[in-house]
């Protein structure tokens, strides 16, 4: 008995062995990724004067106290419940046309045509028509944002949908399937692999159409305005420390919560 819980301890303290160095393995490409930037950083500061280069020093301690400010926090919140509110509304848009694309021919080559004539357009071109229309404030850029992801996650989707097996749809077909139900049973989970790759594509062109929005949006709250203000008042260190926060967040959202989500949901592929 005692032996059988020793080999059971020691499997387990294997796997936890595995565990920290499959962790160690993905996370320290991220670290030289981000050393590399400092050091380069640190470099340009030593070349340019402090006025217009602040060292990575001067901006870590603005950015400890930025956040102990409650105007700084409203500002970050802001921006990500602009990014939430968007970026939600682009991933179900997105794929509710590309799954319907799979049950309706004719919606199928409606919807590419329209993505291909739409997805040209940079998101950050709407932003003038929607102030018009809306007036400033989160609206156009809760718009631009949904723009930005729909057509990622869109495409995405569509692509899984036409590449679905043919015989897997005419045997559901001939059960007795309807639309509704080749929809959820069929396409729905044949394509969890492309909603996943969609998200991640629509994540990173939400975060940066939201920080171009905001910053020529008319706001007076987000990490773009703040950018924008410290620029306008010649205020280098606010402007490198919103830009590390962006690149920081972006880092920690896309690297490492997105792709915890896409190794839970298709954990049979990391096995």
């Amino acid at each position: 008995m005692a032996e059988g819980t020793g080999a059971a301890e020691t499997l387990a303290e294997k796997r936890e062995q595995a565990r920290w160095r499959a962790s160690f393995a993905k996370a320290f490409p991220f670290a030289i990724a981000f050393l590399t930037i400092l050091a380069g950083w640190q470099v340009a500061a030593w070349i340019f004067p402090s006025f217009l280069i602040p060292s990575p020093s001067q901006v870590f301690v603005r950015l400890s106290k930025e956040f102990g400010r409650e105007v700084f926090l409203t500002t970050v919140a802001r921006s990500f419940a602009r990014l939430a509110v968007g970026f939600s509304l682009a991933c179900f848009l997105g794929l509710t046309v590309g799954l319907l694309s799979g049950v309706w021919s004719f919606f199928r080559l409606y919807s590419r045509a329209l993505v291909s004539i739409l997805q040209s357009v940079p998101p950050i071109a709407w932003v003038p028509l929607f102030i018009i229309l809306l007036g400033f404030g989160d609206y156009p850029i809760v718009l631009v944002i949904l723009i930005a992801a729909f057509f990622p996650m869109a495409v995405s989707v569509m692509n899984a949908v036409e590449q679905v097996d043919r015989l897997r749809v005419d045997v559901a077909r001939l059960m007795g399937a309807n639309r509704a139900q080749l929809v959820t049973k069929v396409y729905a989970p044949e394509v969890v692999p492309a909603i996943i790759t969609g998200a991640q594509v629509g994540f990173g062109n939400a975060w940066r159409s939201l920080i171009a929005a905001e910053m020529v949006g008319g706001v007076n709250v987000g990490l773009g305005w703040f950018i924008t203000f410290s620029g306008e008042v010649a205020d280098m260190v606010g402007v490198l420390a919103g830009i590390f926060v962006i690149g920081f967040f972006a880092a920690v959202l896309d690297g490492y919560v997105l792709e915890r989500l896409k190794r839970r949901l298709l954990k049979w592929k990391y096995l």
